[in-house]
């Protein structure tokens, strides 16, 4: 209603206090969390993960506070940048997400591009993933750059160039195309020996799983850098943050206890599943296909589950069948679950792999260990 009776409202509200903001197609809400408790002290921040200028503005105008880190969905970004007038700009990544709505992904950087580039504060600063092709031909007009080379496990939605359209090379850890086109140096790395921002290196002993979190974390510790935060400091918060909305937590139904773990698309699958245990553990997934999911299932397809093989896998949620059929094709051991009631006990925590809206059913019939 505010944004109605006043379209410049959240520009406003934004005026005088200093700005981070986090877009990607994965990792917002996380890295989002990272910055906000690797600031330390009195951090606004839309933790309700509503990313779009409504949520914005309510996590604004609930407080006072000069710091500010804003998750923002990403065909809402030039919008949010132009408006809010950012200290930093922290983009994670870009691939494929509701397919039914969303913009094609070469789109989106495009349009991502535009803004940064053009943005006209000398003081904007962006903080982007040397890995992701998309975002670096994103990022790259903008005036200064600071590189992350982080880990990226899905390159699927990058395999031509976004400059020219030629064929990209992909060979050890590092990418590049004829046309000149090619990954840039960085200045934050995760792939050696650590975590090194500059010339100051930390280490990285997060409480929550996967390097996609150590990626997210070494781009929230970069941005904290240039708004004046100590790597040492910063890094000893993230390390200790245990539970972003929900997600990695281990929760308690009827006698079951499961870890929840949100995987909304092909690149978040293939991340999540990289931290399921090699042992042949049992594996409970739940994929609806509702308007906060994207109707069109088809994603599914795009899913490494072959690499679940060995593993009993139990398919929930209104769209089991799809998924069931999915993991026929993977040759992968599943049992569809029409009663959840029937689901075995067993001794061991239970991988609860779950999309948008099955995740928040389970969030909500859950309580914690």
């Amino acid at each position: 209603m505010g944004l109605k009776i006043c379209p410049e409202l959240l520009g406003r509200l934004a005026r005088g206090r200093t700005v981070i903001v986090v877009s990607g197609t994965n990792g917002k809400t996380t890295t989002t969390a990272m910055i906000a408790t690797g600031w330390g002290g009195d951090v606004i921040t839309n933790a309700t993960g509503s990313n779009m200028p409504a949520g914005h503005v309510a996590a604004l105008v609930g407080s006072p506070g000069s710091r500010v880190v804003l998750e923002v969905d990403e065909a809402w970004l030039p919008e949010v940048v132009r408006t809010t007038q950012p200290r930093v700009v922290v983009l994670l990544n870009l691939s494929r997400d509701q397919l039914d709505r969303a913009n094609e992904v070469r789109q989106m950087a495009e349009r991502w591009r535009r803004v940064l580039s053009s943005h006209p504060d000398d003081q904007l600063v962006v903080v982007a993933n040397a890995n992701d092709p998309l975002v670096v031909f994103a990022a790259a007009g903008a005036r200064h750059v600071r590189w992350c080379d982080v880990p990226t496990s899905w390159l699927g939605d990058a395999s031509s160039c976004p400059q020219c359209t030629r064929p990209l090379v992909h060979e050890s850890n590092s990418w590049r195309c004829s046309c000149g086109f090619a990954k840039p140096l960085a200045i934050t790395s995760t792939l050696g020996e650590g975590l090194v921002v500059g010339s100051s290196p930390a280490t990285l002993d997060l409480s929550i799983p996967g390097h996609f979190n150590e990626a997210n974390a070494a781009l929230a510790v970069t941005a904290l850098a240039e708004v004046g935060v100590g790597v040492a400091d910063s890094v000893g918060r993230i390390n200790a943050l245990r539970d972003v909305a929900g997600r990695f937590t281990y929760r308690r139904w009827n006698r079951h206890t499961v870890r929840l773990l949100l995987a909304k698309n092909p690149s978040g699958f293939t991340a999540i599943l990289s931290t399921i245990d090699p042992e042949p553990v049992e594996v409970w997934i739940a994929i609806n296909a509702r308007i906060a999911d994207g109707r069109d299932p088809s994603w599914l397809y795009d899913v490494p589950f072959e690499s679940l093989r060995g593993h009993r896998i139990y398919c929930m949620g209104e769209r089991r069948l799809d998924l069931a059929t999915r993991l026929e094709y993977a040759d992968v051991d599943y049992r569809v679950v029409d009663d959840e009631a029937s689901l075995p006990v067993v001794a061991e925590p239970v991988a609860l792999v779950a999309n948008y809206t099955a995740f928040s059913e389970w969030l909500a019939r859950t309580a914690p260990c």
